[in-house]
């Protein structure tokens, strides 16, 4: 591995100021709000089967290791997923890999309504995960397009409350479609949602400097950093070399599978402790979801908001991480209470404690390196993460069949953010500028 990164001029001066609005304009923030959009697909997407899962579970029969399968169908492909699209939007562009990213995983979505057998919703649960695997690094690299470094983590925060909107919406929405038309119309609608989403997408997406609705002052801000892809795309061989892209993977690997677990689990939680049913989950997981929200944002806007007031840019990012991390040790609390709303709120925070600290640990990547090597450097931290995420569903699943207890599961969540904060600190001592030479 390579020592740390050298400094750069990218590094931020505290005496920035943003222009005003009337001056400057907004049409990245429309970007920036199309994207997050496209992420509250994504959840709700993935979440469909995770709240019919009880019902489906016992109208075919599953055990729960054959639901952790086909759990890990969707974690193997979106490893690949994430690794592929990372390297395909890198070289050909964030339009069109988005763009193809959105068509694959929102066919696969509908697809799921007309599997019967745990190998058909296997194989739908896989290409639902190659598809998505796009999703965020074509979302990272839109925005070290589109934003600043000041205002990255900022717009990273909203992105992230974008999918626990999806997380929000997914409980109210799914079940009522379920009980009402049938659980396969729940796939059908939810999957069509991104074939709607694709028309915006191709009509306002472009590179900055082929945008037209770009104002000249606007395109001037959001290069104001110098950071301008100058190069091809580097390999992921020659990425592997750098002590930053490490600190993101590991990153990435030990605290994903926490997520996913939220995203899966839950629901299966909620009716073994507390005997939820999947309407009677509405209430708790909307408000787990609503609290999510909140956190990405308010993460990324802290990290945004520190760096405007002049920390540097090390400072202000981890600190942030290390205040996450803080805030989700509390939930080891859930697997000994039974009190429903006290395991709710510990839960809640966790969530939006990791989505605060998501938010801040994508804006790592396009700190640190430029523009034609984030997407493929989030490429492979997600792969790493999905993988991590495949590992705690198989586990989880046999955990479950032999214990039915949930206490080693929060034990982990509750510290192993602490453990990669202080991995990602022993690889990158200070996070400083653009890696020079890709």
């Amino acid at each position: 591995m390579q020592p740390n990164l050298p400094a750069s001029s990218t590094d931020l001066p505290g005496t920035l100021r943003q222009p005003s609005v009337a001056t400057l304009g907004r049409f990245r923030w429309r970007i920036g709000a199309l994207i997050a959009f496209a992420n509250t697909i994504n959840y709700i997407d993935r979440q469909v089967l995770g709240l019919l899962a009880p019902d489906l579970q016992r109208q075919f029969g599953w055990s729960e290791v054959e639901y952790g399968y086909i759990v890990t169908a969707f974690q193997g492909a979106f490893a690949v997923g994430y690794l592929l699209f990372g390297w395909f939007i890198d070289r050909y562009g964030t339009k069109i890999g988005y763009a193809l990213a959105l068509t694959l995983w929102s066919l696969a979505a509908m697809g799921h309504g007309w599997a019967r057998s745990v190998v058909q919703f296997g194989l739908a649960r896989a290409v639902l995960g190659l598809g998505e695997g796009g999703n965020t690094p074509a979302a990272i690299k839109a925005f070290s397009e589109y934003f600043p470094k000041r205002e990255r983590a900022f717009i990273t925060g909203i992105f992230t409350a974008g999918s626990s909107l999806g997380a929000v919406l997914a409980p109210i929405v799914v079940p009522l479609l379920a009980v009402t038309f049938g659980w396969p119309m729940a796939f059908f609608v939810t999957g069509g949602l991104g074939l709607l989403w694709l028309i915006g997408w191709w009509a306002w997406y472009e590179r900055p400097e082929a945008q037209k609705r770009l104002s000249a002052s606007e395109l001037a801000y959001i290069r104001s950093d110098g950071d301008v892809a100058t190069g091809p795309a580097p390999t992921w061989a020659s990425l592997l070399r750098y002590r930053a892209t490490w600190a993101f993977v590991l990153a990435k690997f030990l605290t994903d599978p926490i997520f996913w677990f939220y995203l899966y689990w839950l629901p299966k939680f909620l009716q073994k402790q507390y005997g939820l049913n999947i309407t009677a989950s509405i209430g708790p997981l909307v408000f787990i979801y609503s609290v999510v929200a909140i956190g990405g944002t308010v993460g990324g806007w802290l990290s945004s908001r520190l760096l405007q007031r002049g920390w540097s840019v090390n400072r202000s990012r981890k600190s942030v991480m290390l205040a996450s991390a803080l805030l989700i040790t509390p939930i080891i609390g859930a697997a000994f209470t039974q009190n429903l709303w006290l395991a709710v709120c510990l839960i809640a925070l966790a969530a939006a404690a990791h989505q605060s600290w998501s938010a801040v640990l994508f804006t790592t990547v396009s700190d640190q390196f430029p523009q034609q090597a984030v997407a493929s450097v989030v490429g492979i931290g997600g792969m790493a993460g999905a993988a991590g995420g495949m590992l705690i569903a198989t586990a989880t699943g046999y955990l479950l069949d032999a214990t039915g207890s949930y206490l080693l599961i929060f034990a982990v969540a509750a510290s192993i953010y602490l453990v990669a904060l202080g991995l990602f600190q022993w690889l990158v001592p200070t996070l400083k500028g653009n890696i020079q030479g890709l």
